[in-house]
This record gives structure tokens, C-alpha cells and sequence, in this order.
């Protein structure tokens, strides 16, 4: 495999431009009101009960996978839209969508857009931590996306929305859908998650 020139500037410059877009999002999360870590004072890996105040607490969750596809999205929409857009230029959309919802997920409204759905109740938010771990795993799709043969990888979100719709009654798909036009059905087979 060739080196990509579209990386123009070097790997060394893409993880400098990340540490400075975690550091923005980090501060502004920070101005926000939102805990560095779990207010419970411990970090974990894991966090693998949605019914959780650790829920969106700890490094990685339930929704880790969503963060992924958003990152196999966001590689693919840029990919078709600007075919020969640089990588690193790419990248740099991906990471200011993904902060900006971060940042979005993580406001008054939105928080209370949440606690209307039967698996957020009681959802405060995320750690600076989770919202950082998001973005990073939103980063992890995009490079997957990128280097992987794209039906696998459309193969691998599709096999990540039924196992967590499986293992926890909800998924990136669930959701959206529950956010932007919540549905009563819906609500009611996430509450028998309980």
C-alpha cells in the first residue's frame, strides 16, 4: 500500500489537530457544568448497565457502537460527497460534527429531550471522560471505515445495531428515531428492558 499523500501534513499533525479538539470540547463540556469523571468517583472501562447512573459516565458504554457508526457515516458521506477531499481535511469535519453533537447531547434541552425516553430517565449527561471516549471512538469508525473493504464495514454496523437492539433494546437507529419523533411503541418494547 502506497502512502497516502492525502494526508497532507503527516499523522503527527492529525493526532496534534485531535488533542486539540478534545482539549476544546473538554473545556467547553467543562463550561458547561458537565463532571470530569462518574460523580460516583471511580472510572471504568466498561459500563454495561443502561439502567445505570454510570451510564454515559464511564470510558465506554452501550452506546460506544453508535459512536463508532457515526464515525463509519461520517468517512462514507465525505467520501461520495468530496471524493478527493485529504483525509486529514475529512477528519477534521468528522471530529467538528461529532463535537458539535457531543456538545449538542450534552445541553439543557437535549438532556431533557432524553429523560422523556423509557432507557434515559434520570440522564444527566455524560462525563467529560464518555464525551471524550465518544469522540474517540466516532475517530476509531472513520480510520475502520477508511480501511476496511466498505461492505465490511457496512456489514460490521449493521451486526453492531442488532446486537445492541438485542443485548439492551436500543441502538443508533432506536435512538435517533426516539429523539426526533419519539414513538409510543417503541417506548413501551425499551421499557420492558427494565
Amino acid at each position: 500500500m502506497q502512502p497516502n499523500s492525502a494526508v497532507s501534513g503527516g499523522w503527527w499533525q492529525i493526532a496534534g489537530a485531535l488533542a486539540v479538539a478534545l482539549a476544546l470540547q473538554a473545556t467547553i463540556l467543562w463550561l458547561m457544568g458537565q463532571p470530569p469523571i462518574c460523580t460516583c468517583g471511580v472510572v471504568r472501562l466498561w459500563q454495561g448497565t443502561i439502567l445505570s447512573p454510570e451510564n454515559s459516565q464511564q470510558l465506554t458504554d452501550w452506546y460506544t457502537p453508535s459512536h463508532i457508526i457515526h464515525g463509519v457515516i461520517f468517512f462514507g458521506l465525505l467520501r461520495l460527497a468530496v471524493p478527493r477531499l485529504p483525509v486529514a481535511a475529512a477528519l477534521a469535519i468528522a471530529l467538528g460534527i461529532e463535537i458539535a453533537w457531543e456538545l449538542a447531547e450534552n445541553s439543557p434541552p437535549v438532556i431533557a429531550r432524553y429523560r422523556e425516553q423509557a432507557l434515559a430517565q434520570g440522564y444527566s449527561g455524560d462525563s467529560i471522560l464518555n464525551s471524550l471516549s465518544d469522540t474517540l471512538a466516532m475517530t476509531t469508525g472513520f480510520f475502520l471505515a477508511r480501511a476496511l473493504p466498505w461492505r465490511l464495514t457496512i456489514g460490521l454496523a449493521l451486526a453492531a445495531e442488532i446486537f445492541t437492539a438485542v443485548m439492551v433494546r436500543d441502538n443508533l437507529t432506536l435512538n435517533v428515531i426516539q429523539l426526533i419523533a419519539p414513538n409510543a411503541a417503541i417506548s413501551g418494547w425499551q421499557a420492558g428492558a427494565r
